[in-house]
């Protein structure tokens, strides 16, 4: 299945609240410089608007929130971007979210879900990414909501942070599939083999093939949904391929193996949206990061070598 030709909505979340480390903030600058909307026009693809979530500098604010850190700033940014995402797909036009730090994705997908959710369907999701994100505020060793997003969008962990979109959880365990995991902490990987979430590892990768874990996970988010959003972390790559970024874990996926997961993401054509996170332009090397994510988010709305 040939991807269809796509309206796209770039939507800018230029926050680091989330993380340890400051820098993600810049990485929708990093990506603009690097001509994403250019790279997409000349796809054929019309970019309708490119618009900026507000977020509060960190300098002037001050967490009282230690177990997790920032928590009010960052509800607000994700309720905005939820609202952002489903006046979008209202609009028949598709998200391309570009953050960031990954805390990002409550936002992002609690938006869908609410989306989908009014049409009484079920949305997929494709989580690449290095760690787990499925700490809980009682649990994380560190307070970053950055390490929180998925489990929340379960609808564990903080209450208001689970039900941005309403109380009902954004997405089901069984609509969900992570990819590149090599990076868990202890208790939260008991969270995840539990969780009844789908996952895959560095391990199954080089087991099966990236291939093989391709076939699998979009079996798994097409069943009975709308169709499946990607959420690409990219530290979920391996630093060799992005050196920008501030969680950097080594034996992660390939450039080549990277781009297949989002060629076949392309082919398959449910994909109903996209958001790329965690690019750190301070941590790059001449902007490459940035370049290398711009020709990911290329593969995923359908370009091809021939």
């Amino acid at each position: 299945m040939i991807q269809e030709k796509k309206t796209i909505h770039i939507i800018n979340v230029p926050l680091d609240l989330g993380a340890s480390r400051r820098g993600t903030d810049a990485g929708p600058s990093a990506l603009r410089i690097a001509g994403l909307s250019g790279a997409l026009s000349k796809m054929g693809l019309k970019v309708s608007a490119e618009s900026d979530v507000p977020v509060p500098v960190v300098e002037s604010l001050k967490s009282n929130t230690p177990k997790a850190r920032f928590k009010s700033e960052i509800l607000k940014v994700c309720q905005s971007l939820a609202n952002q995402v489903f006046d979008t797909l209202r609009d028949q036009q598709t998200p391309l979210v570009v953050g960031g730090d990954h805390s990002i994705a409550m936002g992002t997908i609690s938006g869908i879900a609410r989306h989908y959710q009014a049409q009484q369907q079920r949305l997929g999701v494709i989580w690449f990414d290095a760690h787990g994100d499925m700490n809980l505020p009682e649990t994380s060793p560190s307070g970053n909501i950055h390490g929180m997003p998925l489990a929340h969008l379960l609808g564990y962990g903080d209450k208001e942070l689970a039900s941005i979109c309403g109380d009902e959880p954004a997405i089901k365990p069984e609509d969900v599939v992570l990819i590149g995991l090599r990076d868990i902490d202890p208790v939260e990987r008991e969270f995840i083999n539990r969780s009844g979430v789908t996952a895959f590892t560095m391990r199954d990768i080089d087991q099966l093939g990236m291939p093989e874990v391709c076939r699998r996970a979009l079996a798994i988010v097409n069943k009975d949904t709308a169709g499946f959003h990607i959420s690409f972390d990219l530290d979920g790559c391996d630093p060799e391929v992005i050196p920008g970024t501030g969680t950097k874990v080594s034996g992660g996926v390939s450039l080549r193996e990277a781009h297949l997961l989002l060629e076949e993401c392309a082919s398959d054509g449910r994909m109903t949206s996209m958001e790329v996170v965690e690019l750190n332009p301070f941590l790059d090397q001449a902007n490459v990061s940035a370049e290398r994510a711009v020709a990911f988010i290329q593969s995923a709305f359908g370009r091809s070598i021939l």
